[in-house]
This record gives structure tokens, C-alpha cells and sequence, in this order.
């Protein structure tokens, strides 16, 4: 028998005949968003079913064979004694189905023969939601249509070749090689077409084969004859892991390596993980497929405590994750943060015990980052991420939050390599601009403490034809020129390395002291006087109820206040000291008028200006003065002025530090101002524009200048056009 390749003439006609099926039976009944709905999965069935067609007779004389020894559990008797990764029991194969001319009779035969596939295929389309679309085919009579174009004579869609009468193949049989590529293919396409959503789990494919150039090629020199595991928990359709797989098979080969690949998924859309499983039986990657889960990473981790060589991904962004964050809590705290205990957003970080890196609620992307980092492998080689984020990653979160905090734990643990800005209107459905973080726990010598900012917003090629908001692409040059900068680790234009510490900053608060007066005079008396008899209180019958009227004196209604107000002869004795302390002059210093007030109240339990401050009443007569002196507590610290407080951010990196910093930038202008050591915090954020502003030439007197002149020479003639005609008069 002649040995036949699928050309590529041949696997495009196959391509576009499966295409071709949506627009002659779909047309009418489906939208065109809704034509993979059904394309997808039968093109799943048909590929299961041509592979299993030759063994069926095998198959079912094995059912009968169990069935009479009263097997216990026949699915599971039926997996163990097949050699494949799905079966089917039922008596049909979709040929059979063709013929049927009943519509009632053919969704009835087709749903026995859909139910008699194995558990891992009906749950890939019950996934796909494909039993729900049975109905909606029969009733518009283009399900026999269907099944008929996916059996026809014009297309192969199973292993074996087909063979004229002389054994010439005419129709070679597609290897799993060959059958993933197409449906991949077939995932591009409709993503594509429908690519208002498609941002959601699809990356393009050339973003993709930079990213898995970035996983693989700077270890290349490390691959032994081993297995090695990709993983990928935003999986989507996993794309991302399927083509680092080939690549770092290719490149095993041309290294003379013998190499297994293992690819570990999760997906929380119930249809890509339904085409993330099927492609990979498709690919006949049985036990793969047993290794993609369905439910949200953050909240169901069904990989918890497994390690990976490589994990690639492109999660959500800009996603809220309130009903994962209600999951994974484990307290009672209102702040549902602080219910968090997963070991991959808390951890243990440079002496503390409690280190949250847990983000706001509104964007959940960085929690698939500290995933990945806590799925890292102790081994010589380590473990390399590569994944994509917006903007809000870099920098979003202030010192303590969990953003920033997540930022801090990597920075601090020296995990990243290099991040790479993408150019706009790389994705789909959205414009902004996305960023690719490289992460490594093994970094070369020369990486180590530093990282690496790849500018390759211009590296691009404009696409013909705008497909939703992608305007452009990465060809196989660009991909080339960006993994070079990452590899040469060099510094140039698009190119900037730094340590470390160059991304961090102290978060110090800086305090001036409190400068209060104190004005005892008629008018501040006679205020006082006024709100305490308006309370009732020096009547001797303090009434609670009056304070609203005083709410906007700033009079409190506090427990502390009313407990205060409602001891009237002490409120009485407030006054009368008050009294004695009349002066024509402010006094300048609150400290010194505090102790002429103790000396008068001595005697009188409890008669002190704090407890007079609980009702607030000493505003009435304390005003802040710069002029005063300043005021201390009674262990003779300095009292801080809350309005005049102020955070700085100092560089890590700052010549001399925070004291330095303070020096130079705060004592000039405030000779008062200190640090409180108790604020200081360290924070980390990535500002790309920092690196890589270049700003716009202003033009010289010069050029100014000449473009005037050259503007005058222009409107010559002109007002005299305007006004011709006009009837005024100088």
C-alpha cells in the first residue's frame, strides 16, 4: 500500500468542509456566534466515532460478555478492557443514524447513541451543552442533515486511510497529530469569528508561540530524557500549554532528548473546558484529559499540592471575584479578606506569619500569578511561569494591600526575570495594554536580583483586516526580535535592567507637631454658657434629647459625651474655672494652660480638659495657631496635627535612606517635620513609563519663529476677503 501524507491542499479542503457545514445547515436556525455550538461537538462525535467504527463489533460483543458474568460495574469493566481512552455502547455508529428518515426516531436513536459513550466523553458534551440542542435541530429538520455531512464520502476524519479497489489510498486516514491541529484550527476560527467574547479565553496564536518560546528555549540546554509537566489554570481551550508542548518536543529532538510531555489544566467556562478536554482525546492524549478540571482555580484547586516544570497563562483581568473570595473563607469577619487562609494568597514572608497578598475584590488576576508561584518545583531546573496581565498588575494597591503585597513577595524572593509590554490592540475585545511576566525560582547567574523591562509596544505588524479590536500581530520576525532582547539581556532602547530595588520605596508618614492657642475670653464664655443652658445643665437636669439642636456646634452625642453632660455640677465647675481663666490674650501655649486649669480643678474628681474634650465643648475655646507653641502629651512626647500629616514615598534605593530623603525634601520647608518610625513600610510598584518616557521635543525660538512668519505670509489678503462686501464704516 502506497504510503500518503495529507497535503496541505488536502488538509485545508478538510478545514474548510467542516467550515462549510455550519453555513449549509446552520444558517437558518442559529446565529452565526452559535454555529461552534454545534460544530465543536459533532466534530468531537465523528472523530471518536470513525476511530471507533472497525473495533464496534469488538466492543459490543465485550458489553454482552460483561453483561452475562454480571459484571458489577460495566463502564469501569469496559475501560479497563479496552485500549482506548472512550468507548461506546451503543448498538449505533452515526452511518447507522444516516438513514433514518423519522425526525422523532432520529433524536431518539442519536440520544441512545450519545448516552452510550464512556463517562469522560458525555461529560464533554454535556459541557458543550450539546444535549440541549438536539431539540432545537429536529424541530427545524437539520439533524439527519448534519450527521450526513459529518459521514460523508468527501472528508476522513478518522486514523485509517481510505483505500480504492486497487488498495490505493484516495483519502489518507489524519494521525492525532493532524486531527489536533485541525480542531485547533477549527477553535481559532470561530474564536475569531465571535471574537466580541473571545478575549475571555483566547490568546492569540502568535502571542502564544511567543510565550511558550520564552517558557522553553532558556532552558534548553537543561532538558534530560525525562518527563516533564506544563500547566495552565486559566486553561481556556489550552492552547498555551499544547503548543509549549511541541515546541519543547521539536526542540528535545533536534537535541537528540527523549522527552514526555504531560499537560495539567483547569477551566472554570464549562464550554472551553469541554474543548480543552475533547481536544486533548482528539489528540489521543487519554490520560491528559483525565488531568483537566472544571471549576474555579481560585476557590476549587483540584491540582492543590501538585508541582510543574512550566505553567503558562492568561487569566482574567479586571474580574471580580467576590463569589470565589465568599468561598475560600474560613471566619466570620465582616472584611471577607481576612476569612482567607489558602496557603497561596497567605503566607509566610520575612518573619511574618500572617502575610496577606490577597488583591481587591474588583480584580482577582494576580491571584493566578501566586497560584502558579505556589505550584513552583524544588528541583534543579525549577520552575518557569509565563503569563499575561494588564497594566493594574504593575502597580495598582498601596503599601499593605494585596496587590502590592503579592508584588513584594515576588520582588523580595528575586522570582522575576522580565516582564514585556505587548503593543495595544494585541487581544480581541479589548485595546488596553497587556504585559507578559517571565518568572523563574532557578534564574541564571546573571538575572539574579535583577529584573528585566522589555519595551515591545511598537514591535509589530499591522493586520490586513481588524478582527474586533485587534489591529496587529506579532510575525514570526517580531517574535524573534522580542525573544532575542529577553535572551541577550542587554540594555538598550527596548531594553532596561535593574536591580531589584530599583521597584521598591519606603512609605514613611511624616508628622508635624500639633501648635494650639487657647482664647478665654467674653465671647468663647458666652458660647459655652449658651449651649450648656441650652442643654439644660445648669439647671441641674441635663436633656439628651436638646443635643440635635447642637449637632451643628459640634456638640457629641457619643456615650462618653452624654455621661459628661449629665454630671452637671461638674459641668458647672467647667465653667467657672473657665471663668477665672479669662485673659484679653490668647494663650499661646495649650500645654501651660493646662496646667493652670489642673490647678484650679484640684480637688474635683475627674475635672480634667480630656474628659471636657469628650463632648467636644473645648473646641469652643482651643484653635490652632501657628504661632503657638507646641503641644506634648503628659510623658512630654510630641502631639501630631492629623491635618497637617503627609505620606512620602522614598526610593529604596534613595543616596542615604529615609533620614537623607527627609533632609533634603521635607526640613526646608517644615523644620518641625518627623518621621514616625512606627509607619514606615516597604511597597513595590513597575512603572514602564518611568523607564521608557521619551519626551516630545519642544520646537527652539527659532523654528517658532519661522512658523509664524510663515503663518502671516499664508492669511495675507485674507481679512481684506473677509470683510469685502461689508457695509461699516472707521
Amino acid at each position: 500500500m502506497k504510503n500518503y501524507k495529507l497535503s496541505t491542499a488536502d488538509y485545508n479542503k478538510l478545514v474548510n468542509f467542516i467550515w462549510s457545514i455550519a453555513d449549509d445547515c446552520l444558517r437558518d436556525v442559529y446565529v452565526r456566534g452559535k454555529y461552534r455550538d454545534i460544530i465543536l461537538p459533532m466534530t468531537v462525535i465523528r472523530r471518536f466515532d470513525a476511530i471507533l467504527e472497525p473495533k464496534k463489533k469488538e466492543i459490543l460483543d465485550l458489553k454482552e460478555t460483561f453483561i452475562k458474568n454480571q459484571a458489577e460495574n460495566l463502564e469501569a469493566a469496559m475501560a479497563l478492557a479496552i485500549d482506548l481512552p472512550f468507548y461506546n455502547l451503543s448498538k449505533f455508529t452515526l452511518k447507522d443514524l444516516k438513514s433514518e428518515t423519522s425526525a422523532q426516531n432520529l433524536k431518539k436513536n442519536f440520544e441512545d447513541y450519545l448516552n452510550g459513550f464512556s463517562p469522560n466523553v458525555r461529560e464533554i458534551l454535556d459541557k458543550f451543552k450539546f444535549y440541549n440542542q438536539l431539540d432545537t435541530m429536529t424541530e427545524a429538520g437539520i439533524l439527519g442533515s448534519v450527521i450526513e455531512k459529518f459521514v460523508s464520502t468527501e472528508i476522513n476524519l478518522s486514523p485509517y486511510p481510505v483505500l480504492n479497489s486497487q488498495d490505493e489510498v484516495i483519502k489518507p486516514g489524519l494521525d492525532n497529530h493532524t486531527m489536533g491541529v485541525l480542531f485547533e484550527e477549527l477553535i481559532r476560527r470561530f474564536n475569531e469569528e465571535n471574537n466580541e467574547e473571545a478575549g475571555e479565553h483566547f490568546t492569540p496564536r502568535d502571542v502564544i508561540e511567543l510565550m511558550a518560546d520564552i517558557a522553553i528555549i532558556p532552558v534548553a540546554d537543561k532538558i534530560k530524557d525525562a518527563p516533564y509537566t506544563l500547566y495552565d489554570g486559566a486553561a481556556g481551550t489550552l492552547g498555551m500549554c499544547t503548543v509549549a508542548a511541541e515546541k519543547m518536543q521539536d526542540l528535545a529532538e533536534k537535541k537528540g532528548k527523549t522527552i514526555s510531555t504531560h499537560i495539567y489544566g483547569q477551566e472554570v467556562n464549562p464550554e472551553t473546558y469541554a474543548i480543552a478536554k475533547a481536544d486533548m482525546l482528539v489528540k489521543g492524549q487519554g490520560q491528559d484529559s483525565d488531568n483537566i478540571y472544571f471549576g474555579s482555580t481560585i476557590s476549587s484547586d483540584f491540582l492543590a499540592g501538585h508541582t510543574f516544570d512550566f505553567m503558562l497563562s492568561n487569566p482574567p483581568y479586571g474580574k471580580n471575584w467576590k463569589i470565589d473570595l465568599e468561598k475560600i473563607g474560613a471566619g466570620e469577619s465582616k472584611n471577607l479578606k481576612d476569612n482567607v487562609i489558602d496557603s497561596r494568597f497567605v503566607t509566610t514572608h520575612k518573619g511574618d506569619g500572617d502575610f496577606r497578598m490577597i488583591p481587591d475584590v474588583s480584580d482577582g488576576q494576580l491571584l493566578f500569578l501566586l497560584n502558579n508561584i505556589s505550584k513552583m518545583k524544588d528541583t534543579e531546573m525549577g520552575s518557569r511561569i509565563v503569563e499575561v496581565h494588564n497594566g493594574s498588575a504593575l502597580f495598582t494597591g498601596g503599601v499593605g494591600n494585596g496587590a502590592n503585597n503579592a508584588r513584594k513577595y515576588m520582588i523580595e524572593n528575586d522570582l522575576i526575570e522580565a516582564i514585556i509590554e505587548l503593543p495595544e490592540n494585541m487581544f480581541y475585545n479589548t485595546g488596553i495594554s497587556t504585559y507578559i511576566w517571565i518568572l523563574s525560582n532557578r534564574k541564571e547567574e546573571r538575572r539574579k536580583g535583577k529584573i528585566q523591562l522589555i519595551n515591545a509596544s511598537s514591535i509589530k505588524t499591522s493586520l490586513r483586516k481588524n478582527m474586533g479590536k485587534k489591529n496587529c500581530e506579532f510575525s514570526q520576525y517580531d517574535q524573534k526580535k522580542i525573544l532575542n532582547l529577553y535572551l541577550d539581556f542587554e540594555e538598550n532602547e527596548y531594553s532596561k535592567i535593574f536591580d531589584n530595588d530599583e521597584f521598591g520605596y519606603y512609605q514613611v508618614t511624616v508628622e508635624r507637631p500639633l501648635r494650639q492657642a487657647v482664647r478665654v475670653d467674653d465671647e468663647t464664655l458666652s458660647e459655652f454658657n449658651a449651649i450648656l443652658k441650652g442643654l439644660g445643665v445648669l439647671d441641674g437636669e441635663f436633656d439628651a434629647k436638646a443635643l440635635k439642636e447642637y449637632k451643628d456646634k459640634g456638640v457629641k452625642s457619643t456615650k462618653g459625651s452624654k455621661t459628661e453632660l449629665a454630671d452637671t455640677d461638674k459641668m458647672k465647675a467647667y465653667l467657672e474655672i473657665m471663668d477665672t481663666l479669662k485673659s484679653a490674650e490668647d494663650y499661646l501655649s495649650y500645654t501651660e494652660f493646662e496646667e493652670k486649669f489642673n490647678e484650679k480643678a484640684k480637688g474635683i474628681s475627674g475635672l480634667t480638659l480630656n474628659n471636657l474634650n469628650k463632648t467636644s465643648l473645648l473646641d469652643l475655646f482651643v484653635k490652632k495657631n501657628e504661632k503657638a507653641a507646641i503641644t506634648k502629651d503628659s510623658k512630654g512626647n510630641l502631639v501630631p496635627d492629623a491635618d497637617l500629616r503627609d505620606t512620602e514615598q522614598i526610593p529604596l534605593t534613595h543616596d542615604g535612606g529615609i533620614n537623607a530623603f527627609i533632609e533634603k525634601e521635607v526640613i526646608p520647608y517644615h523644620e518641625d517635620a518627623w518621621v514616625d518610625e512606627a509607619s514606615i513600610q516597604v511597597g513595590y510598584e513597575i512603572n514602564f513609563t518611568k523607564y521608557f518616557y521619551e519626551p516630545k521635543k519642544l520646537p527652539s525660538v527659532k523654528e517658532i519663529v519661522e512658523e509664524i512668519k510663515s503663518l502671516e505670509k499664508e492669511s495675507e489678503g485674507l481679512m481684506d476677503t473677509i470683510l469685502e462686501g461689508l457695509d461699516y464704516e472707521i
